[in-house]
């Protein structure tokens, strides 16, 4: 038993699966037996997903010190993140598009499950994402609405300056404590895969695996042009930075992030990085990097495009441009909450599909494949706020020119 709580949490997720995968077989539809802990690791983790959304969100705003930071740097650190997730979320969705997943699989998982695509209004849309009562909007899972309200708290504790400063240390606190419950809740993951994976395997047709590969392959190749393609024009032609030299200083946090799949673990390299190699100064890295770890899930992005697609198919929805468009808002505002914590995806993919009004059995496929893909999601994730933050920070003059010698201030 010490050998195996001696592993990293990684390795035990992948033998996890290994052993579902063997008992799948061996016991077939009987595999069912052990379901019920899988449904208790869903449980836990769609408990998470709304006040660790929620403080979060709050803490890393609170990081601003004051309103006028907040218009100055955190008005221009959240449009490039917002836009940086939008293109993320359809490079996705172009992937999938092309590779097709689930077009031979359709109706394997749950027979007869239908989602009605109908038409999206984007004035309604928005309107919704309002809470009229924010309890409510806990109690029923509303992510758009609790993201909100997350921002207006953040908006109005930096407004009460220093007679908020107990509350922005116990948001902050608070945030910290749901990071720890998800870093316990994963813990258990290896035991509540390990019985979804069985059940799947058991319960399976084999068609559905080339699907599978066609996922990852999509969810892959929207990573690469993320990272080798879009990521450096943004840095060339906005940041007036050169990609290569950029690569090289920021190097360890995503050393970091592809080893621990944890775009929390490599905060605290991150923020070394761009203070100490990129010359940006603390009080925007300390507002961007929090917030980005939190909201700017760029290769999380890049996956909810490419799950939503893959779904669609398995469920037989037909891919209409509303739908398509409702993706991206969906990546946009999803990848704003994933948790910074490894396997948090695995979260917002369950979310993903509840919002699409989808049953959860696609969730024990992709928790399956996740230490695998979950490696560019993370690489991306924090490569994503890194590029934001030197992007902005240059753009407003505020580097360090001495840490800079290959960058041309502006």
């Amino acid at each position: 038993m010490k050998w195996w709580f001696r592993r990293p949490l990684y390795l035990q997720i992948v033998i996890g699966i290994a052993v579902g995968v063997g008992l799948g077989l061996a016991l077939g539809p009987r595999a069912s037996i052990i379901k019920p802990a899988g449904d208790i690791f869903l449980r836990l983790l769609t408990m998470l997903i709304m006040p660790l959304t929620f403080f979060t969100l709050v803490s890393g705003m609170t990081k601003l010190g004051s309103l006028r930071s907040l218009r100055r740097v955190g008005g221009w650190i959240v449009l490039c993140y917002a836009v940086f997730s939008t293109i993320a979320t359809g490079l996705g969705i172009i992937a999938a598009l092309i590779m097709k997943p689930g077009h031979e699989a359709a109706g394997l998982l749950d027979e007869g499950a239908r989602v009605e695509a109908g038409t999206l209004s984007l004035g309604d849309q928005v309107v919704s994402w309002f809470p009229s009562n924010p309890f409510e909007a806990f109690a029923q899972g509303n992510l758009f609405q609790v993201i909100v309200f997350a921002l207006i708290v953040g908006i109005a504790l930096l407004a009460m300056r220093e007679r908020a400063g107990k509350l922005m240390a116990l948001a902050d606190d608070a945030a910290s404590l749901m990071i720890k419950v998800t870093d316990l809740v994963m813990q258990v993951s290896p035991y509540g895969i390990l019985a979804l994976v069985a059940n799947m395997v058991g319960t399976m047709e084999v068609r559905i695996l080339k699907d599978m590969a066609r996922f990852v392959g999509a969810n892959i190749a929207g990573q690469i042009v993320l990272l080798s393609l879009f990521y450096p024009i943004v840095l060339r032609s906005i940041g007036r930075l050169p990609p290569w030299w950029f690569y090289r200083q920021v190097s360890p946090a995503l050393l970091v992030a592809a080893s621990t799949t944890s775009s929390g673990a490599a905060l605290p390299v991150a923020m070394r990085v761009a203070d100490e190699n990129l010359g940006i100064p603390g009080n925007v890295w300390g507002f961007s990097l929090p917030l980005g770890a939190t909201m700017n899930q760029n290769g999380m992005a890049v996956a909810i495009g490419a799950i939503a697609v893959f779904a669609a198919n398995l469920y037989s929805v037909p891919l209409t441009a509303p739908l398509l468009l409702k993706f991206v808002l969906l990546g946009l505002i999803l990848s704003a909450g994933t948790p910074g914590v490894k396997g948090g995806g695995i979260v917002i993919s369950g979310m993903l599909l509840r919002t699409l009004g989808l049953p959860l059995t696609l969730v024990p496929l992709l928790a399956s494949i996740w230490p695998v893909i979950d490696v560019g999601h993370t690489t991306n994730n924090v490569a994503g706020d890194l590029v934001g933050t030197a992007v902005v920070a240059n753009r407003m003059g505020l580097l360090d020119k001495a840490k800079l010698p290959f960058a041309k201030i502006l």
